[in-house]
């Protein structure tokens, strides 16, 4: 590949240039919404009971080089801003999910006994 060449969403056959590998959160915590908004299909195996579990972790895994690989992108600005805007959009849907859990399991208690204080 020339220096410079954008070779995205050109396939698996090509290399992903430096700065694409790396962990990718939002393909980790929203991965078949991810999967779909990256043109990654293999990411809704995580359909598929136990393999879905795996699944989570290959595309965190690898996730950031098959979205390069599968979908066009102006340049690796553009595809890391997009990216980095994916894990924030993930982290945010944790911290709202278990946010929300922990909230439904302390509100009743706090109700049913409102002397009981969280310091």
């Amino acid at each position: 590949m020339p220096e410079g060449e954008n070779n995205s969403g050109k396939g698996g056959g090509y290399p992903v240039p430096p700065g694409v590998k790396g962990w990718s959160w939002g393909a980790f915590f929203l991965n078949w919404i991810w999967a779909i908004g990256n043109r990654t299909w293999i990411g809704l195996l995580v359909f598929i009971p136990y393999v879905g579990i795996i699944m989570t972790f290959v595309l965190g895994f690898k996730g950031r080089e098959w979205a390069w690989q599968n979908k066009p992108w102006r340049d690796m600005n553009h595809f890391n801003r997009v990216q980095r805007l994916w894990s924030i959009w993930g982290g945010i849907f944790v911290f709202v999910t278990f946010g929300s859990v922990l909230a439904a399991i302390v509100i009743p208690l706090l109700i049913k006994t409102p002397e009981v204080i969280l310091l």
